[in-house]
């Protein structure tokens, strides 16, 4: 696997692929700079190689060209992350990028305008591809985010540059970190499942059971299992078309020997709201009216057992609503056990937008060993698949 390691950038000029595709306010300012930050060490290495910098980023889901998806919006936080006043360029081809292309010194860095708003970055467009990759000598894919898209500039790109291309080191740090869980684990392996859809994580779970000793089904995925298995659920969230799959998932798992664990209690609430009335009822026997919004005490004292014996835990979703302080309980008390765990010697992967904005929610970022920059990207490379933009630099 070649990284930016394998290369000397002295005098090159390198395009990079970065996820620059930040959060902004109603100002245009950057809410959360975590993306352009992960850059950073990637961006280092190669000026202190003598090299410069070519960043192309998308930024929203813009229709054609438009103002309020333009990256020049970020380029003063950009260029205070980087350390230095980061030049831009209004279009990503063309004429204008080529001449502030031609004019980049040797330590400069210059970021191009919004890929998407031409349609065929997000086609895979082979010319569109070769005018990007004209800009520069080496071709870097740092950009995680989009490694599971065939776009122009995250897989298309990489047929121009056969020799003279690789990963950055953020890419790099994703690929090794779940290939940690998936191929290289020290046992025993622990996934914790949250978030509300069994439908959105069944090619996860299917992919992961050969991996892992236990599995731990959380949030509101758990009550598709308690109704499945015979259980009262109130009102709580339901797949009733995906009973018969919980069913067999519990079937699979006993078959492979790997050890399931639903919450035994929940935090149950009357109204889905914060001010709701609450009471702790069994996961089996929730009232008429009310909904299971968080694990309860004797679930998460089960969760802590599995957890602090783990040597590799992978965490994908939240435990309850943790958005709502009333039930942040179950969220915030996995992320102590998987801390603690870690702090142990555990190998702690964290990724999937929710589990993402709780660990960072609840200052978890520092006490894991590693939190993915990709949800989608991280959900099909854990599903088995080949991600295109991966594939392309190895290719």
């Amino acid at each position: 696997m070649k990284t930016i390691n394998d290369f000397n950038f002295a005098s090159k000029k390198a395009i990079i692929r970065v996820d620059f595709n930040v959060p902004l306010d109603e100002n245009f300012n950057v809410t959360d700079a975590t993306r352009i930050e992960a850059a950073k060490p990637t961006i280092d290495k190669i000026l202190a190689d003598g090299g410069s910098v070519i960043l192309m980023s998308h930024l929203g889901r813009p229709k054609g060209i438009q103002e309020k998806y333009s990256l020049k919006h970020i380029l003063k936080t950009a260029s205070e992350i980087l350390g230095q006043t980061v030049k831009f360029s209004p279009d990503c081809i063309g004429n204008e990028a080529v001449k502030a292309v031609k004019e980049l010194q040797a330590g400069e860095i210059l970021l191009l305008e919004n890929l998407r708003f031409y349609a065929q970055e997000e086609a895979g467009d082979v010319e569109f591809a070769k005018e990007l990759a004209f800009l520069g000598d080496i071709y870097v894919n740092d950009a995680f985010g989009t490694a599971h898209r065939a776009h122009a500039s995250t897989t298309i790109i990489a047929k121009f540059f056969p020799n003279e291309k690789c990963f950055g080191l953020l890419l790099a740090k994703e690929i090794e970190s779940l290939n940690k869980v998936l191929k290289a684990s020290k046992n025993p392996v622990t996934a914790v499942l949250g978030g509300s859809k069994v439908s959105s994580k069944i090619t996860v779970i299917e992919n992961i059971l050969d991996k892992v000793d236990h599995m731990i089904i959380g949030g509101g995925m758990t009550f598709t299992f308690v109704k499945a298995l015979g259980g009262k659920i109130g009102e709580s969230i339901c797949e009733d078309d995906k009973q018969e799959l919980a069913l067999e998932i519990l079937r699979l798992a006993k078959e492979k020997g790997v050890q399931i664990h639903i919450p035994i209690d929940v935090v149950a609430a009357d109204d889905f709201s914060n001010t709701a009335n609450t009471q702790t009822v069994d996961v089996r026997e929730i009232p008429d009216g009310w909904q299971g919004l968080d694990a309860g005490p004797k679930s998460l004292e089960n969760f802590k057992k599995v957890i602090l014996e783990s040597k590799t835990i992978l965490w994908n979703g939240p435990l309850g609503v943790f958005e709502m302080p009333t039930f942040s309980n179950g969220t915030i008390q996995l992320g102590n056990f998987i801390a603690e765990a870690t702090a142990n010697g555990a190998f702690s992967l964290v990724g999937g937008g929710d589990s993402v904005a709780a660990v960072k929610q609840f200052g978890f970022e520092d006490k894991v060993s590693y939190v993915s920059t990709g949800g989608g990207a991280m959900l099909e490379m854990l599903e088995g698949r080949i991600l295109p933009g991966i594939a392309a630099i190895l290719d």
